[in-house]
Order: structure tokens, then C-alpha cells, then sequence
């Protein structure tokens, strides 16, 4: 695939091989600025291997990663964070003996400009700051909806709420891409139908590019512009929700089922 002259973030001939295992196999795939995109396939299809590659836990054996026309291919996680490009986990990993805004508050700490010896002096500049920081923390809790959970433990906090604070929390970042990993894992319908809106609002009110990791069929078809489809490590189709939705080799691939059966599920 060629490169897209306005991708926010753009991964080009990924190749993963863990030993004898190619988990990844010459996969190129971007990011548009401004976008929705999904990334979808079965279990072992390579989807969280190539979402480490893109926030640098894994270093691809070949090709590479570009963000703000850099290439950032085995960046430390940390730094590639910092620099404008945030994701959440599948499996929730938030601090839970802190408080929600404890908790956004920490993932500051890289934009923060008070020195060591301003902390521990609590200087001026260092008080300013931390307060900028407090209100900032309210800002996002307000707008992931979990305001009103500011100083509650975030052990104590249902998974909904748990979910939501992780995307506070990588908001915190600033990031101009945002990567979601399995996001409604474990939501009712209603609380998905709800996360598919608060996706929409993420795009449009903070400016951020987004890539879900998700296995929601339902969600992936209302919220994505673009899906990409692997399987076994390898691309086997990228397009429009409706080209995804009526692809035979997706429906096969993705959901071992074939005909008017597996149609129902991709609907």
C-alpha cells in the first residue's frame, strides 16, 4: 500500500516473527488524519501484535512506523506516548489505590516542566502546576462523563467507568492519535451503543485520529470510516464498512461461517 500523504500515523511492510512464528507478514497500514479506523480479525490474527509495533512494546523484525513525518520504529513506549500518540489496554490498567484524578494525573507527568528540586520544595512555579494539572484532570473526567467519580478510588469504580478513565487518562497525553484497544470489552449493548458516540466526540472535540482494536461487530460498523481485516498476520481486506460487511473471504476468515448466517453477525 502506498503511503497516505495526510496519515496521522503510517506502518509500512510490518513484519513480526517471534522464533519460527510469523505473527505479522508484510502489513502496511495508516491512520488518516481526522479518522476513525478499525483493525478486526479473529483471535491470533495478529491485531495486538501490530498494535504493539505502533505504540513501540514490540520492535517489527522488518519495516517501519512514521508519525509526524518521523519514523519512529523501536521507539521506548514512553517516548512514543509523550510524543502525541496514546492507546489504552484490553486489560484495564489503571492504579486503584488512586483516585480517578490521581490516576489522569499521573499520565502528566511527562508534560509537567517543574524540575525535582521545585517539587520537592513546592515551590510557586510547582504548586501552579500541579493545580493546572488538577483542573485539567476534572476537564477530562468531565468529558469521558465520569466527573463526578474525581476522588472515588478507581478500584471502586464500575468496569464502564474503569474503561472511561483509561481514556482520560491517555487524553491526559494530548495525543493527535489515540489508539483503543478492545475498548467495550465487557460493556452491555446499551454502554457500547453509548462508547460508539463518545468515539465520534473524541474525533470531533479533541482533535484526535483514532484506531480501534474491537470485536464488537456492531460497534465497528456504526463508528469506523475505514476497516482493515487480518488474518494468520496477513491483510486480507481494507475498505468501507459496507465492502468489509459483504466481503466473502472476510466473512469466512473473520467468522468461520459462511451465507446468510454469518451476515446476520457482520450487520
Amino acid at each position: 500500500m502506498a503511503s497516505t500523504s495526510n496519515a496521522a500515523l503510517d506502518a509500512r511492510n510490518i513484519s513480526v516473527v517471534f522464533g519460527g512464528l510469523v505473527a505479522v507478514n508484510d502489513v502496511s497500514f495508516d491512520i488518516p488524519e481526522g479518522s476513525i479506523v478499525s483493525l478486526i480479525g479473529p483471535n491470533g490474527a495478529g491485531k495486538t501484535t501490530f498494535f504493539n509495533v505502533l505504540t513501540g512494546l514490540y520492535v517489527p523484525t522488518s519495516g517501519s512506523v512514521m508519525f509526524d513525518d518521523k519514523d519512529i520504529t523501536g521507539t521506548a513506549p514512553h517516548k512514543i506516548a509523550s510524543g502525541g500518540v496514546a492507546r489504552t489496554f484490553q486489560n484495564i490498567r489503571l492504579f486503584g489505590m488512586m483516585t480517578a484524578q490521581e490516576n489522569v494525573m499521573v499520565a502528566m507527568h511527562s508534560h509537567m516542566k517543574a524540575g525535582i528540586i521545585s517539587t520537592i520544595l513546592k515551590t510557586k512555579k510547582q504548586r501552579q502546576e500541579e493545580e493546572d494539572a488538577r483542573e485539567f484532570a476534572q476537564e477530562l473526567l468531565d468529558f469521558v462523563g465520569i466527573g463526578e467519580t474525581t476522588h472515588e478510588y478507581a478500584r471502586n469504580l464500575s468496569y464502564g467507568d474503569q474503561r472511561r478513565l483509561e481514556v482520560a487518562r491517555a487524553l491526559a497525553l494530548r495525543p493527535k492519535v489515540l489508539l483503543l484497544d478492545e475498548p467495550t470489552a465487557g460493556m452491555n449493548p446499551n454502554e457500547s451503543a453509548a462508547f460508539v458516540e463518545f468515539v465520534r466526540r473524541l474525533r470531533t472535540e479533541r482533535k484526535v485520529s483514532i484506531l480501534l482494536i474491537e470485536h464488537d461487530m456492531s460497534v465497528v460498523m456504526q463508528v469506523s470510516e475505514r476497516i482493515t481485516v487480518l488474518d494468520q498476520g496477513e491483510k486480507i481486506a481494507e475498505g468501507s464498512p459496507a465492502e468489509i460487511k459483504s466481503n466473502p473471504r472476510v466473512i469466512e476468515a473473520y467468522l468461520g461461517k459462511s451465507g446468510s448466517e454469518a451476515s446476520k453477525n457482520v450487520n
